[in-house]
């Protein structure tokens, strides 16, 4: 520690994050537990919001939403970025390749509210979308109010933001590999398509994998910023999460305990998950994630 002081010095912005926003707030799920008292100490509850929360439909329904939307995101966005980096490592030209790579990482730098404005104005009656559906004699849809539609708006819009920085980890990964494997299989007659199947691909399993795993973690964190800001009344059935319902029941009905007992369920699920899937991986490969 005392040879690499910098980079401790480096993480600390990072750890004294984590304590304070994902460790100490740790303490407070006894909330769950708890009947809140604005004046006075709360009192023990044992699991009874546990067990209203079981038995509400509205909890039902949300929990559906964020289960359809985090599976469809999995499908549909996890590929997009490796297949981004296998396409990218195929550019051949330098300032190209860079250029690419930056209009692509641009969007993760933008907040959700910039986004949602740019995807909504898109999507309008009037929009972009819609001018094109117009030219080929398509009638008009409000994507934003469409409950057939507004999943697959969030997905593509996570898809449009994300791809481009998540490649980053792929194309870090592709770089490692030797320059000289590809070499003998161009000496071998290998085309691209099979140096792509037979070096890139095996090179990147394990970092697929470990992604995918850790991705497991955050299955139920469908992505509260994203949704409360393309969410709207007329859809709201079909994509509201369980971030979003304890932030309502929670900060605006002031339902603090049930909210806590929400959130910590969320929390517990997202556990179980990521280290199923460890001992999972451990068990058929001899390792797991860590």
């Amino acid at each position: 520690m005392r040879e690499d002081w910098i980079l401790y010095v480096m993480l600390l912005p990072g750890i004294v994050y984590f304590v304070i926003f994902h460790v100490v707030p740790i303490v407070g799920m006894k909330l769950a537990f708890q009947d809140y008292r604005i004046i006075g100490e709360n009192t023990w509850a044992g699991l009874k919001h546990f067990s209203i929360l079981f038995s509400s439909p509205a909890f039902i329904d949300v929990l559906k939403n964020t289960v359809i939307i985090s599976t469809m995101k999995i499908i549909f966005i996890f590929p997009i970025p490796i297949i981004l980096a296998l396409l990218i490592n195929e550019v051949r030209s330098g300032p190209y390749r860079k250029y690419v790579q930056s209009v692509s990482y641009l969007p993760h730098f933008l907040s959700w509210v910039v986004i949602a404005g740019i995807w909504i104005s898109f999507l309008s009656p009037d929009g972009g979308v819609n001018i094109l559906r117009n030219f080929f004699s398509l009638p008009s849809l409000d994507f934003m109010t469409s409950k057939d539609h507004i999943r697959w708006v969030l997905v593509f819009s996570e898809m449009w933001r994300s791809a481009g920085w998540d490649s980053i980890l792929y194309i870090a990964a592709i770089m490692k590999i030797s320059p000289h494997l590809y070499e003998a299989a161009k000496l071998d007659g290998a085309n691209t398509l099979q140096q792509m199947r037979y070096i890139t691909l095996p090179a990147l399993a394990s970092t697929v994998v470990t992604v995918f795993i850790l991705n497991l973690g955050f299955f139920m964190n469908a992505g509260f910023d994203q949704v409360f800001n393309l969410m709207n009344d007329s859809v709201i059935s079909k994509v509201d999460i369980l971030d979003t319902y304890v932030y309502r029941i929670g900060l605006l009905n002031g339902q603090y305990a049930y909210a806590t007992a929400a959130s910590l369920f969320k929390g517990v699920i997202g556990l179980v998950l990521i280290l199923s899937t460890h001992f999972i991986s451990k068990r058929f490969t001899g390792k797991g994630v860590w």
